[in-house]
């Protein structure tokens, strides 16, 4: 495999974790409501409702935050074959970030151990887009 098609993967190793993290913010909806916890017009504009599922939905609107900026980062270093065994490493990096940090996030919750996930994943981006940025003006 190519470093430019290995350059795809991790993307898609992100989006995995987006259907998964939906995945069970259904099962603890389900679940609540099954236990009488929450009705299910709790969830149609997201009022009262139970931690469990709140912390699963606050860890997918992260996956559409900073993950954006990878997304088009993966995209450009992509188009102007500025990936390399480095750039994807890097992807693999932050893809492996954001499932510790989602991991902590719809578990313990702990910002003790989220926040260095995060600013992990930050400086892993913007290391990419540096490169990008480089590669641009010097060839």
């Amino acid at each position: 495999m190519s470093p430019t098609e290995a350059t795809i993967w991790p993307v898609i190793a992100h989006v995995a974790l987006i259907f998964v993290l939906y995945f069970l913010l259904s099962s603890r909806r389900m679940g609540a409501v099954k236990s009488g916890q929450a009705k299910p017009e709790q969830f149609r504009e997201n009022r009262d409702e139970p931690a469990e599922s709140v912390t699963v939905r606050n860890a997918i609107a992260n996956q559409f935050e900073l993950p954006v900026l990878f997304y088009v980062v993966s995209v450009f270093l992509y188009l102007v074959d500025a990936d390399n065994p480095v750039t994807v490493a890097g992807g693999w990096l932050f893809v492996a970030l954001r499932y510790a940090h989602a991991y902590v996030h719809v578990t313990s919750n702990r910002l003790r151990y989220r926040r260095p996930l995060f600013i992990a994943g930050f400086a892993v981006v913007g290391l990419l887009w540096i490169w990008l940025g480089v590669w641009l003006a010097f060839t």
